[in-house]
Formats: structure tokens, C-alpha cells, sequence
């Protein structure tokens, strides 16, 4: 994470946008210099956003415990029977 003046990032926004963008850069902007914003891509806080929602709910939250006390315990499906359960959903249908 970059750190710039306001001043810089008003001289050369279209290049900090670019930045931001293309490489997720986030830049956090100083004014009298103390940080005061943070520029993200659009991407970057729509995953942040949905993060934060799949954290702050409780029934997902549980699944994904349930997923991974299943995957310790080794109750998992390998590639090789992935196919099978797929080739026998197709042969049904």
C-alpha cells in the first residue's frame, strides 16, 4: 500500500486510477499529513464487501466450519470419484 500527498494524487489521478485498477494498488491519500482516505478498485471493495458478509452471517459461517471438520475427518471426494458421482448422475438423467 502506497502513501500520497492529496497534492500528488490530484497531479496525477488518471495514473493512480490506472494503478489502482490494473495491480489492485491501494493508495492511502495524506492531507496536512495525516492519512484521511484510501483509494481501492471498484473489484477490491465489492470483494471486501462480500467477505464481510459471508463472515457476518452465522448460517454460512457454520457450513463453512461444517466444511472444513469434514475435510480433517478426510470425508472428501477425490478427483477419480468426483467422476463416478458425475457419471452416474449423467447415466440417471
Amino acid at each position: 500500500m502506497s502513501m500520497e500527498s492529496l497534492a500528488a494524487v490530484k497531479a496525477s489521478f488518471s495514473e493512480v486510477i490506472d494503478r489502482v485498477q490494473k495491480h489492485h494498488a491501494r493508495v492511502v491519500v495524506t492531507r496536512r499529513r495525516r492519512e484521511a482516505a484510501v483509494i481501492v478498485s471498484l473489484e477490491d471493495i465489492r470483494s471486501l464487501e462480500e467477505t464481510i458478509a459471508v463472515l457476518s452471517d452465522p448460517a454460512t459461517m457454520r457450513r463453512l466450519q461444517e466444511a472444513d471438520a469434514a475435510i480433517a475427518a478426510g470425508d472428501v471426494v477425490d478427483a477419480e470419484g468426483l467422476r463416478a458421482l458425475l457419471a452416474s448422475a449423467r447415466d440417471k438423467a
